[in-house]
């Protein structure tokens, strides 16, 4: 590592499966992103401390798992006290210049009352066009809060956030909106999918890319290290990715998963539970919102390919900004002072065991994510196989930084991996804890991944499912309290039991949808 503390660069997308790129997929084109890795280090067994977006993204930002931060599901917002304690204002109050770009999925947007936060669609008035943070501990914030276009309704009015507000403006009116957001192409039918006519130029992914480069070149100390964010709102359904990279991939031939039919009865009973249970809510817009965002009928092959293809231009055209990033460090001959990482919030099941877009079912689908990075001591071409976590960002850029880590905090440093050294990791944990009103079914999920195992608790059930990734890497088989596991099960157990921290037992109400 360095002597000079290193800028940062954290780059995040939003629900992009481990295996949805180059070095992992040779279906996919990443070149960036497969540079990241053959320059610097990658981690093949990272996961996401939770399968949704909120809790993810708190856990990145603090350090802490769900249970402890709070965040235990999409809408429920996470405290600013606890945000403002994250790695982002630990290294502003240590001299870092901070700033994010982007989706920060912090906070609720569709909420059922006035929050004060930015990322509210009641709290808007009291942010202008002129507002750009403190955030969160970023000093310097500009957020893309919708990211994502309807074809039945755009935008929202007010504009949300930074993003929304530019791309009003680049409309002549009202129609203009909703002619960007309709079709290029008849419409398959595949769920959650068509082919956006927005401009390419105006899409959230070259917005972020533009924001983020704008910053670097203009918007900062020079004298100081910097800390920058710059999360992309794709490939996060619904799957509208804008031409030319909609015609990237040919729907014919992009691969479909192996076991694409829904095998239930081989699963426990809240796999069933959670695609047949209705969210318990009194609000009919909302309820609507929830079930149209995650309840997805089966489909054919054909409608597969078609959601499969779009969702593979999305991921290239957010490699595309990638590189257009980290040129903007050549360029500022920067690139040698700055840890780049690369990773997401959480994946996408995406027709694996006839399942799509997330659920508090933890295949490696929606488990595993990709976590890359290059930069100043950091090995090239070296793949990690321990299990980690997103979770130890907060801790890495910590040692990066020479700054002592929180006594509280449950992530821990992967600077020793991202050196060549040798460390052994035990486990990695996910959390999922949510009412019946959130998903139709109360759940309390301890989720426990090793370097060959995973196995899922159910703590009031006592259900459970528990696969062998190494000689089952498909998880076909649940071996839940199967004898020839005992002694394996037991050890994941004891694991489980053995996570680090305090968890809140004063989790608050949810404010509102994703």
């Amino acid at each position: 590592m360095s002597s000079k503390h290193p800028n940062i660069i954290l780059i995040t997308s939003d629900q992009q499966r481990a295996d949805c790129n180059g070095f992992e997929n040779p279906h996919i084109r990443t070149p960036h992103l497969d540079g990241l890795a053959r320059r610097g280090t990658r981690f093949s067994a990272c996961i996401t401390p939770n399968l949704v977006c909120q809790p993810s993204r708190a856990s990145i930002l603090t350090g802490l798992l769900p249970l402890t931060h709070g965040v235990w599901d999409n809408g429920v917002d996470l405290d600013a006290r606890i945000g403002a304690d994250g790695f982002a204002g630990t290294l502003a109050r240590a001299g870092y210049q901070t700033a994010f770009l982007g989706k920060a999925h912090f906070a609720t947007k569709a909420t059922f009352h006035a929050t004060g936060s930015p990322e509210c669609r009641f709290s808007q008035a009291e942010y202008g066009a002129g507002w750009t943070g403190p955030y969160m501990g970023f000093q310097h914030v500009e957020l893309a809060v919708l990211g994502h276009m309807h074809r039945t309704r755009p935008l929202e009015r007010p504009p949300m956030g930074h993003y929304e507000r530019w791309l009003i403006a680049r409309g002549e009116n009202e129609e203009g909106l909703k002619r960007w957001a309709a079709e290029t192409r008849p419409d398959s039918g595949a769920a959650q999918t068509w082919y956006s006519a927005l401009p390419v130029a105006w899409h959230t992914s070259t917005w972020v890319g533009d924001r983020t480069i704008a910053w670097l070149n203009g918007q900062r100390d020079k004298a100081r290290p910097f800390c920058v964010w710059a999360s992309f709102p794709d490939p996060h359904h619904p799957f509208d990715c804008p031409e030319p990279w909609s015609l990237m991939y040919d729907p014919k031939g992009v691969p479909l998963p192996k076991h694409r039919a829904r095998d239930l009865e081989r699963r426990p009973w809240w796999h069933k539970a959670v695609l047949e249970s209705r969210p318990q809510l009194a609000d009919p817009e909302l309820l609507k919102f929830r079930a149209e965002g995650s309840r997805v009928p089966e489909q054919s092959d054909r409608q597969l390919a078609e959601m499969t293809a779009n969702y593979y231009g999305m991921i290239s055209l957010i490699d595309h900004n990638v590189g257009r990033i980290l040129t903007a460090l050549s360029d500022l001959r920067l690139a040698g002072d700055t840890l780049v990482v690369y990773t997401t919030d959480h994946g996408e099941l995406l027709g694996n065991h006839g399942l799509y877009l997330k659920h508090p079912i933890p295949y490696e689908d929606l488990l595993r994510v990709t976590m890359v990075a290059r930069g100043p001591g950091v090995a090239a071409g070296k793949v990690v196989s321990e299990p980690v976590s997103t979770l130890d960002l907060a801790a890495t850029f910590y040692e990066y930084a020479g700054i002592a880590r929180p006594a509280a905090l449950q992530s821990r440093s992967l600077g020793r991996l991202l050196g060549g050294g040798a460390e052994t990791r035990d486990v990695a944990y996910s959390e999922w804890h949510v009412h019946a009103s959130r998903c139709g079914v109360g759940l309390k999920l301890r989720t426990v991944r090793t370097k060959t195992h995973k196995c899922t608790f159910e703590l009031e059930s006592g259900a459970g499912e528990l696969y062998d990734l190494a000689n089952d890497p498909a998880e076909m088989d649940n071996r839940f309290n199967d004898p020839g596991c005992a002694t394996v099960q037991k050890e994941l157990h004891d694991l489980m039991r053995a996570r680090p921290g305090v968890a809140r037992a004063d989790l608050a109400e949810p404010i509102g949808m994703a």
